[in-house]
């Protein structure tokens, strides 16, 4: 008898696997949480988990699929055959098959939409067109649509009849279009609550809001966070340049894109480059994706250390100078991370453009002043009172005033020229940043200490 182990639900994955119990798989998986689904699965070898999906029935295998990064289930598609893989894709939700299709490499791709009905690889080439990142890549295919000259009456009917297939539907809306052919043009909307409370004998056209709220398909996410951000809507439809209804997007795949923009951007920040990283992909995979950018920045950091070779005299006569080169360059770097983050922000919000180089730098100056003069003068006082040394003191402390101003400015402006330049400000600002301001930091402390010298070694 399997021991089901709540902790690790991996072990009684392989258990079951063992055990030959297609059935009793499906079951388990159907009773324990979302997360430990993912977890249970992804603590599986690559062969166990293609034995755990081909246990499964399509729709098991599809709730699976939803519950693991894209990237993992592209992974598994792949490596299962065409007609089987085909038929857990016609199972997922329209925007997660369209998702993960665009993760899974090009022959593989076509050889899965070779095998599906035609009308669903149709829609499924259609949508993984579409960026991720707009209003046709979130979009979501399963909605309620009528033609305006359908009856109350006929259209709850038909809602009654079809319910098992609509319950997965978007039902808070019905939306209304000029005829009922496909591809026709949107008309209007009704709410769900006023269709059930209506006439039978009336015509939707007549209980529907002309003109609603929509979005073209290519609207960009920081858009549609606007609008959904100001309006508080459940769903909005999606129209093409002629007003066709393609789809509709909802508030919650929104926000979910927009927190996963902002983990990727997070990851990126931290030098991990090539999409998700999870600790259950192979080594090499992980290794590679973060090498790409450490072998980069050591580079940089060369460079940096450099200029503290070519002052290597003045730091020997004055060795004080050493525990203050990493505060210096620390605190300048925290200081142009905020001013980073900030630009970032602005950039995604819409509230800078990239051309507003003088504004932005004008902003950070004046809080670089303000800041680099409380932090100098904190730090000129511990010099003061550690060594009794009021020239140390001023060398440490004007030499992190003015890399204050220095970071914040690049802090603020590379942001904006990057993107300018149609680069991933994300990836590239914090190395460029803290390259420039340890350079910056180590010149000036050695610079005015080799000019004060005398007076600091005596």
């Amino acid at each position: 008898m399997t021991h089901q182990n709540a902790e690790h639900p991996w072990i009684t994955l392989r258990e079951l696997l063992a055990g030959g119990a297609a059935q009793a798989i499906e079951m388990y998986l159907t009773s324990i949480p979302p997360d430990d689904v993912a977890r249970g699965i992804l603590r599986l070898s690559q062969d166990e988990r293609q034995q755990v999906l081909s246990a499964l029935s399509p729709e098991a295998a599809a709730r699976v699929l939803e519950q693991i990064p894209e990237s993992e289930a592209a992974d598994l598609l792949e490596a299962i055959a065409p007609t089987d893989a085909a038929s857990i894709v016609e199972e997922l939700p329209s925007d997660e098959r369209a998702d993960i299709l665009r993760d899974i490499r090009g022959p593989d791709a076509d050889e899965i939409l070779a095998e599906m009905t035609p009308d669903e690889a149709r829609e499924a080439r259609a949508m993984a067109r579409y960026p991720d990142d707009v209003a046709g890549g979130l979009m979501i295919t399963e909605y309620l649509s009528f033609p305006r000259d359908r009856t109350v009456g006929e259209v709850v009917h038909d809602l009654r009849a079809n319910a098992g297939r609509y319950r997965g539907f978007n039902v808070q809306y019905v939306y209304v279009t000029t005829d009922g052919h496909a591809g026709s043009s949107l008309a209007g909307v009704v709410n769900l609550r006023d269709l059930i409370l209506g006439d039978e004998s009336r015509r939707i056209g007549e209980l529907m809001t002309p003109k609603p709220t929509k979005v073209a398909e290519m609207t960009p996410l920081d858009e549609l966070r606007g609008i959904f951000d100001q309006h508080h809507y459940i769903a909005l439809p999606v129209v093409d340049a002629s007003n066709r209804l393609l789809g509709v997007v909802r508030a919650v795949d929104v926000e979910e894109a927009l927190r996963d923009r902002g983990a990727s951007d997070f990851r990126q920040s931290q030098g991990i480059i090539g999409g998700d990283e999870l600790r259950t992909m192979p080594l090499l995979v992980r290794a590679s994706r973060r090498l790409s950018w450490l072998s980069v920045n050591i580079l940089l950091n060369i460079v940096a250390a450099s200029v503290i070779a070519i002052y290597q005299d003045t730091l020997a006569a004055a060795i004080a100078l050493a525990v203050f080169l990493p505060i210096i360059s620390d605190m300048s770097g925290c200081s142009g991370n905020q001013a980073v983050a900030v630009s970032i922000r602005e950039l995604a919000l819409g509230l800078v453009r990239p051309s507003e180089l003088g504004r932005v730098w004008l902003s950070e100056i004046l809080i670089g002043l303000v800041n680099g003069s409380v932090l100098g003068l904190l730090l000129a006082l511990a010099a003061c009172l550690w060594k009794a040394n009021p020239f140390l003191g001023l060398v440490v402390g004007a030499a992190l005033a003015i890399n204050t101003l220095i970071a914040v400015s690049i802090g603020g402006l590379v942001p904006l020229l990057l993107k300018r330049f149609r680069m991933d400000p994300a990836l590239a600002s914090g190395p460029i940043l803290t390259t420039i301001t340890d350079m910056c930091g180590f010149f000036l402390v050695l610079y005015l200490a080799t000019a004060m010298l005398p007076r600091l070694a005596t």
